[in-house]
């Protein structure tokens, strides 16, 4: 829910269109809500980096540990999109050009790392390095919706703007929804009965017990 601050639209008077706006453009230097929408952004990324931190040290396997670090840059990238925020808002400044050199760089970087980290994760599950059976059937579905939506946000840069902003939300909305996914994943598999047999550095690795159990006659 923190991650999609652009819900806040229903409830205050931004001047903003939810179908023609990018969700950056709350955070514009020149808008009225900017500090709470900037504080909104950088505390989610910092829950985000905190997570990914965790995730590191947590699940085993080299594909979920890559998968932590690169959800951990996503949360700094995003808080360097926010401190190079746009100047202004162009859905409705004429003038204001689409984007900034910097501001364009880090939300690509988000954007890189994101779907990375998605990416990893879901190699991760189905290898088995953790067995997140939630993540191996349904992160490749949420991950082809993110990243078409993604996809369509990019009109306005080549002369086609309009509708822009609601692709944009969709993909905030199945970007939600892939970390809430993870998170019942990742609490599922450390409820069960992998973790005992699934340590980090002991992938693959039989039970003490079963190692040494002698053969029945």
């Amino acid at each position: 829910m923190v991650y999609n601050d652009w819900v806040l639209q229903f409830f205050l008077p931004t001047g903003l269109h939810q179908r023609d706006s990018y969700v950056s453009e709350l955070f514009a230097a020149d808008q009225p809500y900017r500090v709470l929408f900037s504080l909104v952004e950088i505390a989610c990324a910092a829950l985000v980096v905190t997570g990914g931190a965790l995730v590191w040290t947590v699940l085993p396997g080299s594909w979920a540990s890559a998968g932590g670090v690169a959800t951990a840059a996503f949360g700094v990238f995003s808080i360097a999109d926010v401190l190079m925020p746009l100047h202004c808002a162009p859905s409705v400044d004429r003038g204001c050009p689409e984007g900034s050199p910097w501001h364009t760089t880090t939300s690509g970087m988000v954007h890189f790392a994101l779907f990375a980290s998605i990416a990893l994760f879901i190699t991760a599950s189905r290898h088995g390095h953790p067995p997140l059976e939630l993540v191996r059937r349904l992160g490749p579905w949420l991950l082809a919706v993110s990243m078409t939506a993604a996809f369509l946000t990019v009109g306005p840069f080549f002369g086609h703007p309009g509708g822009h902003g609601l692709a944009q939300r969709i993909h905030l909305t199945s970007v939600g929804t892939w970390f809430a996914l993870l998170a019942v994943a990742i609490y599922r598999f450390g409820a069960g009965d992998g973790p005992s047999s699934c340590r980090r550095g002991d992938i693959g690795e039989p039970h003490r017990a079963e190692r040494y159990r002698m053969p029945r006659p």
